[in-house]
């Protein structure tokens, strides 16, 4: 049974993609350069893959069932992906075409071009695959010799790959990702629901809009495996340019972080000034800036918005006058659980999204002071590449998410 598009054999599949468009193995045969037995052979592995018929004979030809369509509309998306990014350089001392050079690339060589791209060492990367590192070296340089040029460059790191190698790593990442959306599909045409959901999750989604969103869509998807993962917003931006994740949720940034990513805003968030329920300032005359500023805050670390609006309240004040305002320590996290711990067992202040705080605000576990920020308002939503197709399930969350946001108010 296949469990993940990189487990494909691109072999199989390009005989599938001839088949369907010959509309038989006999016409497929001469366009992939393979016997008519091999082919035969190839639609067999991908039926059994699947369970369940992708052709139905007759005596006019073979036509392509609705499960076939499905993988057929994918398969050639990811073809064209790679003939993209594809290095157009002679093969093996030949003029070949990025097209032709597609056709030779196997599914085992990217496979282990991704490993090393991630691990930046042969040997880890065969571990990681599962395989001996002299296979895996030999399938590396395998592909170096198809391409015509060095891949693998050593340094004082390891391994790093050259220009034209990580563009065929990205392009390979999303073939793979789109054949794990034949399997989704294909899946839900049998009235299955598997598959894997991977998101990418940032601060300001993780304590607003996500869970709800997820719950509703347990409800509809029982045991649908759903991967959510964190980190920086570079970090994020890059697995999802690169398929590792299909959405990302948190605020967008202005201008767009690239052009082949679609930012579609949700909700607007405003920063606060957070602190305990015990704290001296609760109930008093609200404080100036200096009297702020001498306070223990805690703040998220450089580089993001809220830091940078932080900077900029303190900004004209002179921190440096023994007479004037004093400046009290500053401590620098990122983790929500963290920061509520610590506001709640001392005197420190936070800024912060009052949306990550609403819930804590309103139980009474912490208490929003009065104070005008006179902030931009930041729009919260989702990030996706331009050229993604979501399967069912996908489309099914985007929904929910715009619900759930318009529900938030």
């Amino acid at each position: 049974m296949i469990v993940q598009g990189g487990q494909m054999n691109l072999r199989h599949l390009r005989a599938f993609v001839e088949v369907c468009n010959h509309g038989g193995i006999s016409a497929a045969s001469g366009a992939v350069h393979l016997s008519q037995p091999a082919i035969t052979q190839a639609i067999a592995k991908l039926e059994e893959g699947f369970g369940l018929p992708l052709f139905t004979r007759s005596s006019k030809g073979m036509f392509a069932t609705a499960a076939a369509k499905i993988l057929l509309h994918r398969a050639q998306r990811a073809f064209d992906m790679l003939k993209s990014a594809a290095p157009k350089v002679p093969a093996s001392g030949q003029s070949c075409a990025a097209g032709a050079y597609v056709d030779l690339l196997t599914s085992t060589q990217l496979r282990a071009l991704i490993a090393v791209a991630a691990y930046g060492n042969f040997s880890v990367a065969a571990r990681v695959n599962g395989v001996s590192q002299p296979s895996l070296y030999r399938t590396a340089k395998s592909l170096e010799a198809l391409a015509g040029q060095s891949f693998y460059i050593k340094s004082s790191k390891g391994i790093d790959l050259s220009p034209a190698a990580l563009i065929l790593v990205r392009a390979a990442r999303l073939a793979f990702a789109e054949l794990d959306q034949a399997i989704t599909d294909i899946a839900h045409s049998k009235g299955e629901t598997t598959g894997i959901l991977r998101l990418g999750s940032l601060p300001l989604s993780r304590g607003t809009i996500l869970p709800p969103a997820l719950n509703r869509l347990a409800q509809i998807y029982p045991r649908l495996n759903v991967q959510v993962s964190d980190g920086s917003y570079d970090e994020m931006l890059h697995g999802l340019r690169h398929g590792e994740i299909d959405l990302l949720l948190g605020a967008l940034r202005d201008p767009a972080p690239a052009p082949d990513v679609i930012q579609e805003p949700l909700f607007e968030d405003h920063l606060g000034v957070f602190c305990g329920p015990n704290h001296p300032l609760v109930g008093q005359p609200v404080p100036g800036r200096a009297e702020l500023a001498g306070y223990s805050w805690v703040v998220t670390r450089g580089g993001s918005p809220t830091r940078a609006h932080f900077d900029r309240f303190f900004a004209d004040l002179d921190l440096s006058d023994p007479q004037g305002a004093r400046r009290g320590a500053i401590l620098e996290s990122n983790a929500l659980i963290l920061i509520r711990e610590l506001l709640q067992g001392s005197e420190r202040l936070a800024m912060i999204s009052a949306n990550q705080l609403r819930s804590e605000v309103a139980i009474g576990g912490l208490h929003q002071l009065p104070i005008v920020l006179n902030d931009k308002p930041r729009p919260i939503g989702m990030t996706y590449r331009a050229d993604w197709q979501p399967t069912k399930t996908q489309s099914e969350l985007l929904c929910i998410l715009r619900e759930t946001a318009v529900a938030m108010g």
